[in-house]
C-alpha cells in the first residue's frame, strides 16, 4: 500500500464529507507535532483548498521526525472553507489580505520560529520522513537550501506507465539542471532553506510565478542548494499547472520543448546568471 493512502478518502472531498474521526485525529497528532524552540518551521500556503488541505495536514501530522518542529499556516483570502478547516485541527494560522503565492510565503516566513524553513503547498502530500530529510541535508555545513522531487496521484486519466515515463524525463533535467543551475530546478512544493537567509534575500512579490526559483538565486552566493533524489523526501500532489497544457503527452511537449530551448544552459557558468534572472522568472 503507499504510504499516502490513508490520506485519499479525503482527497478532493469537501470538508463537510471529512470523517469527524480523521478530524480529531488531525488535530490531536498536530498538536503532538508542536514544539515550543522548533528547529524547522513547516509553512502551510492554502488559496481556495478545502477540498485537499485536510489530507496535506493528516501527512504532516504523520510526520516521523527526530528534530523539533512547528507547523503553521496561511489562508491566502480563500473564498472557500479553507479557513475552517485550519481551525478545525487546531493549527496556528494567519490571514494573509494581499493576494499572491510571494504574499503567503513571505507571511509564513515572517512568523518562522525555526532555524530552517520548510514551504509546504496545501494540495500536497509528503512521505513521513520528508521533514526529517529535508532538514538533513539542510544541517550539512556547506548547503543553504534543498529541493526534492514529486510525483503525480494515479487516476483514471493518466495511466501508470504514462506518468512513470513523464516523471523519468522530468526528473532526469531537473537532476542535470541542479549542477550549475539548481535555482531553475527548484519547486516551491519541495523547498527547504535557511529562514535566516530567507529574510536577508527577501522572497519577491511583484511576479505571480517564479518566488521561490528568484530566492534561491538569492540564497546560492551563501552556500550550495542541495538536490534530494531519496523516495522518502518524494512529495505526491494533483496535476495543477500540468493539466492546463491538456494532456499528459501535451503538457510533456510543451515542457520537452522548452528544456531543448535551454539545453545549453544546463551547462553555463556562474557569470552567466545575471543575463538569465529576468528570464528565470517570467
Amino acid at each position: 500500500m503507499k504510504w499516502y493512502a490513508k490520506f485519499l478518502p479525503v482527497y478532493e472531498k469537501p470538508f463537510a464529507e471529512a470523517p469527524a474521526a480523521a478530524v480529531a485525529e488531525v488535530r490531536a497528532k498536530l498538536a503532538e507535532r508542536q514544539s515550543d524552540k522548533p528547529l524547522v518551521t513547516v509553512s502551510v500556503i492554502a488559496y481556495n483548498e478545502e477540498r485537499r488541505l485536510l489530507a496535506c495536514l493528516w501527512s504532516l501530522a504523520e510526520q516521523q521526525c527526530r528534530y523539533p518542529m512547528e507547523i503553521i499556516g496561511t489562508d491566502n483570502l480563500s473564498k472557500d472553507r479553507t479557513a475552517e478547516v485550519f481551525e478545525a485541527v487546531g493549527l496556528p494560522w494567519k490571514r494573509e489580505t494581499t493576494p499572491g503565492c510571494g504574499h503567503a510565503r513571505l507571511c509564513g516566513l515572517g512568523r518562522a520560529r525555526g532555524k530552517y524553513h520548510i514551504n509546504i503547498d496545501a494540495d500536497t502530500m509528503y512521505p513521513p520522513r520528508y521533514v526529517e530529510t529535508m532538514v538533513d541535508a539542510l544541517e550539512r555545513r556547506d548547503v543553504v537550501a534543498v529541493s526534492s522531487l514529486w510525483s503525480y496521484i494515479p487516476d483514471a486519466s493518466h495511466s501508470a506507465f504514462g506518468l512513470w515515463f513523464y516523471e523519468l524525463a522530468r526528473d532526469t533535467h531537473l537532476w542535470l539542471q541542479s549542477f550549475n543551475r539548481p535555482e531553475l530546478s527548484v519547486r516551491g512544493l519541495v523547498f527547504a532553506y535557511n529562514t535566516e537567509l530567507a529574510r536577508k534575500v527577501g522572497i519577491r512579490t511583484d511576479i505571480i510565478r517564479g518566488e521561490d526559483g528568484s530566492l534561491a538565486l538569492g540564497l546560492k552566493p551563501y552556500s550550495r542548494i542541495a538536490f534530494v533524489r531519496k523516495r522518502r523526501a518524494r512529495a505526491v500532489t494533483g496535476y495543477g499547472t500540468v493539466s492546463k497544457d491538456g494532456s499528459l503527452m501535451d503538457s510533456f511537449r510543451v515542457r520537452a520543448v522548452k528544456a531543448l530551448k535551454g539545453l545549453g544552459g544546463i551547462f553555463s557558468k556562474k557569470s552567466e546568471y545575471k543575463d538569465e534572472e529576468d528570464n528565470l522568472l517570467k
